[in-house]
């Protein structure tokens, strides 16, 4: 193998960015020339590569976003739109393809594979909703964002007496909700993954009120429903002052964190390896601290779990 490429699709993660220069200075170190395709499948299937050198990645690690930029291909979703994506492949002699995203990513990754191109998926994501890995690029970065914004209208909700409810990203998984809201120190958390009861959210608020509480703070994961629209069901069973607050695209910004920068970089270093074997169709995770590799089409047959036991510890603590 002399030629790979790489891309970033779907919606964008802070650690892109150190996955993508982790990619080119592992495969240049090993001889390898890397393509950067620009805007995901859709660059795939227009030809918008370039060869990216030692020091078209210098300066990167600590940027959020991708500098390969992101978009969503409904084309690529087509049989002839893949034919097209494997033309320009073949034009430009790349023989391999890391793909860096969420699960809509690795299903565009899992269909070329099917049709004999070698395709190795990084999960990076803020949802962390990829089976078989514990975390995804992005989550961590995300996790901290969040908790910064619960902890500041913390101070706004105590110097008000109020109730915030406060709505996170996550798609249709429940883990940046749940772990803000367990490091947040949340009253109530609302996921996706759990049924809630609305009674039992309301009872907790009454009872924090009559000892004194000055607050209180619910977390509710887009996948559930509007925070705007629980914020108002609370006010009226509650008959307390409460406020809502969408964080919204705030949390897929920003500088990763070290963690995001360390998982991104082995994640990268590892994808490169896995080509360099000669595999094909596999996933990149980590698990338990280690770094692994899953068939690709096999872990997306999976379905995403909650830590059940960080969930039971944050109903323990919120009493």
């Amino acid at each position: 193998m002399k030629k790979i490429g790489v891309l970033t699709s779907g919606g964008d993660s802070p650690g892109m960015n150190a996955a993508i220069r982790a990619v080119v200075r592992k495969a240049i170190y090993h001889g390898l020339e890397v393509y950067g395709i620009n805007y995901g499948y859709t660059g795939l299937i227009t030809g918008d590569m370039r060869k990216l050198e030692l020091g078209s990645v210098g300066d990167i690690i600590h940027r959020g976003g991708t500098i390969l930029y992101t978009a969503r291909c409904d084309e690529f979703k087509t049989e002839e739109g893949r034919q097209k994506a494997l033309d320009e492949l073949n034009r430009y002699g790349i023989e391999g393809l890391i793909v860096i995203g969420g699960d809509g990513s690795f299903r565009g990754a899992a269909n070329l594979t099917k049709k004999g191109f070698p395709c190795i998926g990084i999960p990076g994501t803020i949802d962390n909703d990829i089976p078989g890995t514990d975390f995804t690029i992005g989550f961590n970065t995300a996790l901290n964002t969040v908790i910064d914004a619960i902890d500041k209208i913390r101070d706004t909700a105590t110097s008000h007496e109020r109730t915030y409810v406060i709505e996170t990203m996550g798609r249709n998984a429940g883990d940046l909700a749940l772990w803000a809201g367990l490091a947040g120190g949340a009253e109530s958390i609302i996921i996706p993954e759990v049924d809630y009861n609305m009674d039992e959210i309301v009872g907790r608020i009454i009872r924090g009120h009559e000892r004194g509480k000055k607050h209180s703070i619910i977390i509710v994961a887009e996948g559930v429903g509007s925070g705007i629209e629980l914020s108002k069901k609370i006010q009226e069973a509650t008959k307390l002052e409460t406020r809502a607050t969408v964080l919204g695209y705030i949390q897929r910004g920003g500088k990763p964190t070290a963690i995001d920068r360390m998982l991104a970089s082995r994640f990268g270093a590892k994808a490169v390896e896995l080509l360099l074997e000669g595999k094909a169709g596999r996933m990149v995770g980590i698990e338990r601290n280690q770094i692994v590799d899953h068939d690709i089409i096999v872990a997306l047959s999976g379905v995403h779990k909650i830590d059940e036991d960080v969930y039971k510890l944050s109903q323990e603590l919120s009493i």
